[in-house]
């Protein structure tokens, strides 16, 4: 996999990493509460459906991962599709929730799908 979408695909996998970690994690906590704009009790009665869904979250990361490891031309296909999932998530997520998901989860798997299809492999 070339440099560029090995990196874009890192960025990815790291934030989702990231969101695992927060929404299994510290939901409930003041500083993610006041990031999401949530209230305590909502965080406290959301925190099951929170950790589910960091745990999708894990999962893509975990596939992004091993995409960097599998041998070619495995390796790019598994890239493509990971990073399509994190696309379709982020579009939905950024239609449904918030448009700042557009920016944050599917600008960079965008990013990463643009590269892996440009890039001779």
């Amino acid at each position: 996999m070339h440099y560029v979408s090995a990196g874009l695909t890192i960025f990815v996998a790291l934030s989702h990493l990231a969101f695992m970690y927060i929404e299994m994690f510290t939901w409930t906590t003041a500083r993610t509460r006041k990031s999401f704009g949530l209230t305590e009790e909502f965080a406290v009665a959301s925190k099951t459906l929170a950790a589910n869904q960091g745990l999708y979250n894990g999962f893509l990361a975990a596939g992004l991962i091993w995409s960097l490891f599998a041998p070619a031309p495995t390796g790019w296909q598994l890239a493509l599709f990971f990073n399509g999932c994190v696309l379709v998530a982020g579009v939905f997520g950024g239609l449904t929730a918030t448009k700042k998901i557009l920016l944050i989860q599917a600008l960079p798997a965008a990013l990463a799908i643009a590269s892996l299809i440009l890039t001779p492999h």
